[in-house]
């Protein structure tokens, strides 16, 4: 028989200590099909105490239960009928997590793919947390995996590698800062479970894309301990980046669930309320609607649904403070109807929210298998986008199979894509590399993927990833080959870090990690996926590069502006906001196949910023120069007549420190084949 409990607060969802008592309150359609929630504390000796839950109409089920403390396990059990055919769940053999969970601990069964839900006190000092706000447009982008960033760093100490206080360790923080991003974007941190085909085959979920509560740190990234202690990491981890003038963003998967297809096990949501939570299919409602490729999709247009996002979301931000979220499969997140919709509830909301305004948002703008599910360049105003379209055109730039147009519209900020939804370039989140994919080493090494270890049969050649690997695949010992291969990953990473837009740069490429080929390591918790820190001259000058690279941009506003560049001249210079240029000094042939080279001129005195005083940024005029050839070419530099051009970083170095000196306007400057660099000339302000 079921303890009492006096009736809670059907408004805090989830569990929430007050200081004498917790309030539980869990969304469940059971009472509307005659069934019951009850609360179940689960004790360390395998006993079970069970509370009164009470119902409101809507389906709310709450209590306050004294007996219910911070750091005790708890789960609930729901019963109803169990029919399928009608897309119910109901089973009160089956212990249910909490969806509002804020932590998790292992359960007691010890089964691999169980948790239990833990009561966590939320009291945590925030003093003197300042999150660094830093401009989309200003921010460089660091993705990167708590676990495999940390784990094999050897300056860190080992009881904290691979987890939240190891990411915020000074050695971590330092090498962060010194190379130059803004902004920490990490891989799921959601409390996550391991697919059972994967357990099955001795692998386990890496990445974190199966979420299992939306509001709980992930209990394997805590070195505190799993009782609530996770949560306060987490905090700590948040709070010493900032002070470090670092942001965390966070990836969130709110597209489907771990529980998986249909016939799975159910974990959470379906035994509570599987006609809720879950798009069924309207012609059998046994079986879910799949736009996602992994079982299941959240009914992102249920109002319980939005609101357990939406309060997720805020929770992160007010309790957490975090500083942005990057939307796995957002487009999946617009379909209220069943159809990607830009008027979607969601977008609605997200835009009118005071909490969620402040942050950055970023999308991955497509999902899987509908008709509509590609969706770049048509989220709403405030959000930005991973840019494919970037990724392709400047891979193929590189391999030699995309013309200069190409080249230049994604160098000014993919005006093509994002102009028309009342954008400007910092709707681009530009990359050439994401954990999606193979690492920026691997892309220039390896023509096919070599995913054997995946054990799934799926290593055909892979046409998408194929890269100029100069001949040779995989890992070579012959130092051309090295050396081509590094040139080519430095073009590809000041390409990245020179256009208009946001730059994403993916974690431990400045270093050429490699996943040996491998372009989807998702189940590779192993040094496949783990960060080498292991120093090499290669890697140290990679890394050199790169930090050169983010410099740069930083010091120059005219690589990072605010609106689109327009071809016209701003009051007072001589000089259009941007001038192109080919080879010869003359207009580009934009179409010509056999046009290698391309020079942007950008005007200092028009870099589209203002000073938080309000008046324009001004800057030195920035020559962005590439030459996608094999030949030197002697380019006679363009510019004010007064210019003096020093040139700031060149991928023909490999730290990309050029040779000192200067270059007058109207003198030749020699470019040698497959090279990018940058210089700039000061102007009178």
């Amino acid at each position: 028989m079921a303890a009492a409990s006096t009736p809670g607060d059907p408004n805090l969802l989830g569990a929430t200590w007050d200081g004498t008592a917790t309030n539980l309150a869990v969304i469940s359609s059971a009472g509307f099909y005659s069934g019951n929630v009850v609360a179940c504390r689960l004790g360390e000796d395998h006993t079970e105490q069970q509370f009164t839950l009470f119902a409101t109409p809507d389906g709310v089920w709450c209590g306050r239960i004294p007996a219910l403390r911070p750091g005790d396990r708890y789960a609930f059990r729901s019963s109803g009928p169990h029919d399928p055919a009608r897309g119910l769940y109901f089973d009160p053999t089956v212990l249910l997590s909490d969806p509002y969970a804020k932590a998790f601990t292992p359960a007691l069964d010890g089964g691999a793919r169980n948790r239990n839900s833990v009561v966590v006190d939320d009291t945590y000092d925030w003093a003197g947390d300042i999150p660094p706000r830093t401009p989309t447009v200003d921010s460089v982008f660091y993705e990167t995996h708590v676990r495999g960033l940390t784990i094999q760093r050897p300056d860190i100490p080992v009881a904290v590698r691979g987890t939240f206080a190891g990411l915020a360790s000074p050695p971590m923080l330092t090498y962060l800062k010194k190379l130059g991003v803004t902004t920490i974007e990490l891989m799921p941190v959601h409390e996550f479970l391991s697919e059972q085909n994967l357990l099955d085959r001795g692998l386990k979920n890496f990445w974190g894309y199966s979420t299992l509560g939306y509001f709980a740190p992930h209990s394997g990234y805590s070195s505190a301990g799993t009782r609530g202690e996770q949560v306060i990491e987490f905090r700590d981890m948040v709070k010493t980046a900032h002070t470090a003038g670092l942001e965390i963003v966070i990836d969130v998967v709110f597209n489907h669930t771990a529980e998986g297809a249909a016939d799975g096990p159910s974990l959470s949501w379906r035994g509570l309320a599987n006609d809720v939570y879950y798009r069924l299919d309207p012609n059998d409602p046994s079986r879910y609607v799949d736009t996602t490729g992994t079982g299941n999709s959240l009914a992102t247009g249920q109002p319980e649904v939005l609101r357990m996002i939406l309060d997720s979301l805020r929770y992160w931000v007010t309790e957490m403070h975090v500083d942005g979220f990057r939307f796995d499969l957002a487009a999946e997140l617009a379909r209220q109807h069943g159809f990607v919709d830009r008027t979607s509830a969601f977008f609605d909301l997200l835009y009118q929210d005071p909490v969620l305004g402040r942050v950055k948002l970023v999308a991955e703008p497509w999902d899987v298998g509908a008709p509509d599910s590609y969706q770049v360049g048509r989220f709403p105003p405030r959000w930005s986008e991973w840019n494919d379209r970037f990724r392709d055109d400047i891979r193929d730039y590189w391999r030699g199979s995309a013309d200069i147009g190409s080249l230049a519209t994604r160098l000014a900020g993919s005006s093509d894509v994002y102009q028309g939804t009342r954008r400007g370039p910092d709707a681009s989140t530009n990359f050439v590399t994401c954990h999606d994919g193979k690492t920026l080493a691997d892309l220039v090494s390896y023509r096919g993927k070599h995913n054997q270890a995946n054990q799934m049969g799926d290593s055909a050649p892979d046409a998408f990833d194929r890269s100029d690997n100069h001949g040779v695949e995989g890992p070579s010992a012959d130092p051309v080959i090295i050396a081509a291969r590094l040139r080519d990953s430095r073009n590809l990473l000041l390409t990245v870090l020179t256009a208009q837009g946001v730059p994403l740069l993916l974690g431990g490429d400045e270093r050429r990690r490699t996943q040996n080929g491998n372009n989807n390591a998702y189940c590779q918790d192993n040094a496949i996926s783990w960060y080498d820190w292991t120093a090499s001259v290669e890697s140290d000058a990679l890394t050199a590069f790169t930090s050169l690279a983010v410099a740069t941009r930083k010091a120059h506003p005219a690589l990072s502006r605010s609106n689109f560049l327009t071809g016209t001249t701003a009051p007072g210079s001589p000089l259009a906001d941007v001038q192109w240029f080919g080879a010869d000094g003359n207009q580009p042939r934009w179409n010509d196949p056999q046009q290698r080279f391309l020079c942007a001129l950008l005007d200092g005195r028009s870099t589209g910023s203002t000073s938080p005083d309000g008046t324009p940024t001004l800057d030195d005029d920035v020559l962005v120069i590439i030459n996608g050839g094999t030949g030197t070419v002697p380019f006679t530099l363009p510019g004010r007549s007064s210019a003096v051009y020093t040139v700031l970083i060149t991928t023909d170095s490999d730290d990309g420190r050029p040779a000192a000196g200067t270059t007058a306007v109207g003198s030749p400057l020699a470019v040698p084949g497959r090279t990018m660099l940058i210089a700039t000339s000061p102007i009178p302000h």
